[in-house]
């Protein structure tokens, strides 16, 4: 699998950079330039530890703003803003083969309980963050307020709705891909107009795009307000890729996704599960995070493992494509894969060993069958190759592992398709609900953060179409708000007002419930 960076020093490298840091460049941390321009951020809660990140760089467009050399970068977690009551403390090393990004695996904190965070270089003081850990394993929860995002092209608006995130304080926030887009003039202003232009190829680009992004001051308050849990989508590398293959069918892809991947791991609070120096060609995203026994995610990649999508738009490219079931024999077959085989194994393990009150699959698209025409036999329906229509056996496989564990009280979360959708999961859905044919979860798929969509018109036709759809919602950007006990949980789709003005308000546009123990959403009000 080929490579474009060591991913991780080894500690004899590590030493070597720590020797070599220059006092040069800690006396400009003094003078110069301030060196945490993209805040900081905390991410993978456990009962006793938390990471924090931050990158050293002073200009975020800047081509090569920093020396080349390793920083030695102090950092504090206290169990006050202020700073009164230190609890952990520590120096890391910035290094510049990992963009100066800093990733602290801070141990031995206490259960359930805010934690206040910041970094220093020479003279400088960054921001100060908020996080939290987890609650213990054994332990029940009264409630976890929970935001959900995803999807924020720097082209298409504002981004108000992390404003609005951060001003909701939740407990976590849940990111489900579509971070970056990979393709946009690098200013640092959100524009008017898209304009296609720039797209990541490189490292360096990679590393640019996620420094242009991270650079916004509103997104920056949603991190410095609550942990994050992060998964990836497909504009982190390339439209619609597919494992190793992407629209180009480019014979070098293998090298542009591990210099993509290098660069979400540089920029994200993002715990790995082992220590690796054989590059960035592969990264074992998918993770479990358990909230005591409340909630179980089980936080999933539908990119880096699945099979090509079936009945390309031509012979020379490869993504997304719309067609007709009739008309595309190979979408149903069963060795086909979204997640890849081992991640299905994994997955199933879960839910088998859960003893949560709610088990939440944190994944990125639409997992609802979303014809454009009726189904009324499993051979009938239009569909969308790059979703879960592209991949229906795996899709039930999915959903009748639900069912084969009797996980508790199944929630899946999307995002990606840029809709707030709330709808009911079952194994057919060319069948009605039965006792052989039941509805086995309940879906919420959050809006985009900016990215655009289709007219409201087209969504509500959808829906006549797709009778397990309960709510579509295309018009809105925003976010989701969960608020989940041990009794309900309750989803509350909030769509801004107008997102090309960061000072938008934000309004509720529906709210859900779903209670303990019953399949389905109830709509409130």
């Amino acid at each position: 699998m080929p490579t474009r960076r060591h991913f991780l020093l080894d500690s004899a490298r590590l030493s070597a950079a720590l020797s070599s840091v220059s006092l040069a460049a800690c006396a400009s941390a003094k003078k110069g330039p301030y060196p945490f321009s993209l805040g900081v951020a905390s991410g993978s809660p456990l009962p006793d530890s938390v990471i924090l990140w931050t990158r050293i760089l002073s200009d975020p467009l800047g081509a090569e703003p920093m020396a080349p050399v390793a920083m030695p970068v102090r950092w504090e977690v206290a169990n006050d803003e202020a700073f009164r009551s230190l609890v952990a403390s520590g120096t890391a090393t910035a290094a510049p083969e990992l963009a100066h990004s800093v990733h602290v695996d801070v141990k031995g904190l206490a259960p359930d309980r805010p934690y206040w965070y910041r970094f220093m270089l020479g003279g400088a003081v960054s921001p100060v963050g908020r996080t939290r850990t987890a609650p213990a394993r054994d332990s029940m929860p009264g409630m976890l307020k929970l935001a959900v995002a995803s999807c924020q092209h720097w082209e298409f608006g504002s981004y108000a709705a992390h404003r609005h995130i951060a001003a909701a304080a939740p407990d976590l926030v849940v990111f489900l891909g579509d971070y970056i887009y990979e393709w946009g003039p690098y200013q640092l202003r959100h524009p008017t107009r898209a304009v296609r232009s720039s797209e990541s190829f490189t490292l360096s680009e990679y590393r640019k795009r996620y420094a242009q992004y991270k650079s916004d001051p509103d997104l920056q308050a949603a991190h410095h307000t609550a942990p994050w849990i992060v998964t990836w989508d497909d504009h982190e590398v390339g439209n619609d890729y597919a494992a190793l293959r992407d629209e180009r069918l480019a014979a070098d892809f293998a090298a542009r996704r591990a210099a993509a991947y290098q660069a979400f791991y540089e920029h994200m609070p993002l715990r790995l599960p082992q220590v690796r120096r054989d590059g960035f060609g592969a990264v074992p995203l998918f993770q479990r995070y358990d909230w005591g026994r409340l909630a179980r995610f089980h936080v999933l990649d539908d990119r880096q493992y699945r099979s090509p999508q079936v009945c390309a738009k031509s012979a020379t490219r490869g993504g997304s494509n719309a067609v007709f079931a009739r008309g595309c024999e190979a979408l149903r077959d069963p060795r086909r894969t979204m997640l890849g085989f081992d991640q299905e194994a994994w997955l199933e393990s879960g839910l088998a060993t859960s003893r949560a009150k709610w088990n939440i699959l944190a994944q990125q698209t639409l997992m609802a069958q979303s014809s454009s025409v009726p189904v009324l036999t499993p051979q009938d329906g239009r569909f969308w190759t790059d979703g879960w229509d592209g991949y229906p056996a795996a899709r039930r496989r999915l959903l009748e592992t639900i069912v084969k564990h009797g996980a508790h009280n199944p929630l899946v979360l999307g995002g990606d398709v840029h809709t707030f959708y709330t709808t009911s999961l079952r194994p057919d859905f060319s069948r009605p609900v039965s006792k052989q044919n039941p509805v086995v979860a309940t879906e919420f798929v959050g809006t985009s953060v900016t990215s655009s969509s289709r007219p409201q018109e087209r969504t509500l036709a959808q829906m006549e179409n797709n009778p397990h759809m309960l709510y579509g919602r295309s018009d809105k950007r925003g976010y989701l708000l969960l608020e989940i006990t041990p009794k309900q949980a309750v989803a509350r789709c909030m769509g801004l007002d107008d997102v090309h003005d960061a000072k938008s308000a934000i309004a509720q546009l529906a709210a859900f419930r779903v209670d303990d123990g019953m399949a389905g959403a109830m709509r409130l009000g």
